[in-house]
């Protein structure tokens, strides 16, 4: 025992200043550079190897490693692939719905945010409702199920997204319109997100699409602080961003700096909403922070964080859905003109009735989000040993993952047309002669997931992304400037999905004469 011991004693210092240092290079050069993949070679499971697992061939993804992780996952048995990662660790990535339904649903208790998940995003977001489990994560819950159940914040949130679209974005199209001026239009739609989940959310507005007003600092930080706290999941080896964080040297100390410009903002917006209902007794607002304050939930960290974290929910998802969604329907000029004529039956309705009746529309906009989702991965941690339904075993404390973007691309799933932009595959013809939509279940197509975790603004999402298809297409056409290169390696990801590089397009009135 006591020879044990000693070598013990001398494998812990080798470990500490010779093995890892070593990794510690390894992962965070630069130099390595892996040889470009030859595209006409069958795609193949690639070896792990001691200590480092799959590290190379992920390095090697650069940019698409959402794409790599989906070839892997679509040539797996079962739709499903174990990851090895550096230092012995397992991630089990899937796309088998049993999988999904079993991880979000059925064994849900077991299948939580995990301390991995959270600590890396716990500086930004601290213990809001998208980055808690357990008893905090419902208590989030309730409370803002209750919220999102009422009619008059759908009422708010239908006003606040009429009033974006009429007195901001239309005037910034029909000027680039008119000066043949070229647009980032992924820009223009997160700014257009983070101006209205920013009024929804703090009752607070930021501005950030009107053209001669400066980028508030409040908005710079939350993009930064976004960015960096994403990326931490990408170090094969955490201990390089821990190591960065204690010493608070380069992407850290701005990811500290953004954080507490974010959560100073946050809470001087609390404070003075609290002070104006100890005034008034009752708030006039009706945004979500005013709803939570007013409901009795008082506690200054609690609503910043619930706040901060419903603002990441709303700011690039709806933006990254349309970005994804125009960019399809500028490629298929017959889906644009079904879009357009429903568009047109239905404008003189009002705003509630003609976007609930665009069925055609909807159907684009699934359609759009099969293939490019807003968040293409999702990460649990198993609580305890575990089975999956395809047989995959799980360990405790092993990350699993379900993988949205390869789910949109199984022919398993979607058929042998899976890579077709089709919004029919979610359409059938009733007898009136009119198209009625054919929802999938959550598990198929978990894209605002399933389970106790759906997405709460689901419903208002669509809301907001219909109408403003419907106010766009109905006066402009959208044309992308560059049309040539292979779509899917502009298909980038941090916490959610973008377009590399932008989306540059023109903007040019549409013609409504038949």
């Amino acid at each position: 025992m006591f020879e044990i011991f000693v070598n013990l004693h001398l494998l812990v210092p080798f470990f500490l200043f010779f093995i890892l240092p070593v990794l510690f290079f390894f992962f965070t050069s630069k130099g390595w550079k892996k040889k470009e993949a030859d595209p006409t070679e069958p795609i193949t499971i690639p070896k792990p190897y001691p200590l480092i697992g799959h590290y190379l061939a992920l390095k090697g993804a650069g940019n698409r490693r959402i794409q790599w992780l989906s070839d892997m996952v679509k040539i797996s048995p079962a739709a499903t692939f174990t990851l090895h990662s550096p230092l012995g660790r397992r991630q089990v990535i899937t796309g088998n719905p049993a999988n999904v339904e079993h991880i979000l649903k059925s064994h849900f208790s077991n299948y939580q945010k995990g301390y991995t998940f959270i600590h890396t995003l716990s500086d930004f977001l601290g213990s809001g409702i998208f980055n808690a489990d357990g008893s905090t994560w419902k208590f989030q819950r309730q409370v803002a199920s209750h919220e999102f159940n009422t009619k008059s914040l759908r009422k708010f949130i239908e006003h606040v997204v009429d009033v974006e679209l009429s007195d901001r974005l239309v005037p910034v199209l029909a000027s680039a319109a008119a000066q043949d001026q070229t647009l980032d239009f992924q820009d223009i739609l997160q700014r257009f997100a983070f101006d209205n989940i920013c009024k929804i959310a703090f009752g607070f507005d930021a501005e950030y699409l009107t053209p001669s007003v400066e980028r508030s600092k409040f908005a710079v930080a939350y993009e930064e602080a976004t960015e960096i706290s994403s990326k931490r999941f990408r170090e094969p080896l955490p201990l390089v961003w821990k190591v960065k964080r204690v010493l608070n040297i380069g992407s850290e100390k701005r990811l500290r700096s953004a954080v507490k410009e974010v959560k100073e903002f946050a809470k001087k917006i609390v404070r003075e909403k609290k002070k104006e209902l100890k005034e008034k007794e009752t708030l006039e607002s009706e945004d979500m922070l005013s709803r939570f304050l007013s409901s009795g939930h008082s506690d200054e960290e609690f609503v910043t964080d619930i706040v901060i974290s419903f603002i990441l929910a709303g700011k690039d998802t709806t933006s990254a859905a349309l970005t994804w969604f125009f960019w399809l329907v500028s490629k298929n000029p017959r889906v644009e003109k079904e879009i357009v004529k429903e568009i047109m039956e239905k404008s003189e309705a009002p705003v509630y009735d003609e976007v609930k009746d665009m069925v055609y529309t909807h159907a684009a906009l699934c359609e759009s989000m099969r293939l490019y989702p807003p968040v293409p991965t999702d990460t649990k941690e198993a609580v305890d040993d575990d089975v999956l339904p395809d047989g995959t075993v799980v360990k405790k404390g092993t990350r699993v993952t379900y993988h949205v973007y390869a789910m949109g691309r199984l022919e398993s799933i979607w058929g042998e047309d899976w890579g077709e932009f089709k919004p029919e595959r979610w359409l059938e013809k009733v007898e009136t002669g009119k198209w009625k939509f054919l929802a999938r279940d959550s598990f198929t197509y978990p894209v605002f997931q399933a389970g106790p975790r759906i997405c709460l603004g689901k419903e208002m999402a669509f809301m907001q992304m219909q109408r403003l298809v419907a106010e766009i297409m109905r006066r402009f056409t959208v044309v992308p400037v560059v049309a040539s290169g292979v779509l899917d390696s502009h298909f980038i990801s941090f916490l959610t999905s973008h377009m590399e590089g932008g989306f540059p397009v023109k903007i040019v009135p549409r013609q409504t004469s038949n």
